[in-house]
């Protein structure tokens, strides 16, 4: 039998749903972490919120949680890719952040994961924590 490799570009926002984070724990642990992928905008972003809510400890156990080599890949947009994110917000209706994540799974061929149905509206659209094969 063939093993299939997925790739998962996660919206961070899913960390921080605490009604559904049984359902974003079991994904978690039912992929290996290198089949996930996070932009560096998206890192930022639940940096700002951790910060914001004074969550230090849980920033620090997340940059912890990140290894460098063989966990999540961080990826980004370069400047030319913005032009992208502008038609994808013409296309799509999506703000910024969803824009830039939308071009960051296309270019790198990823499954969007992410309980945010603003996706739905695009043609890669969105799969849940729960709609995500193996769990």
């Amino acid at each position: 039998a063939k093993s299939i490799k997925y790739k998962y570009k996660m919206n961070p926002l899913i960390i921080l749903d605490q009604e559904k984070s049984e359902d974003v724990e079991q994904l978690l642990y039912s992929h290996p972490i290198d089949s996930f992928y996070l932009t560096e905008f998206a890192l930022y972003s639940i940096c700002l919120v951790l910060i914001r809510h004074k969550m230090h400890n849980v920033l620090t156990r997340l940059t912890d949680d990140l290894p460098a080599e063989g966990g999540v890949h961080l990826v980004r947009l370069d400047l030319p890719e913005i032009k992208e994110v502008s038609k994808a917000a013409q296309r799509f209706d999506l703000d910024f952040y969803d824009d830039y994540q939308y071009i960051a799974a296309e270019k790198y061929n990823l499954t969007i994961i992410s309980f945010d149905a603003d996706f739905d509206r695009t043609e890669l659209g969105r799969k849940t924590p729960a709609e995500v094969p193996g769990i």
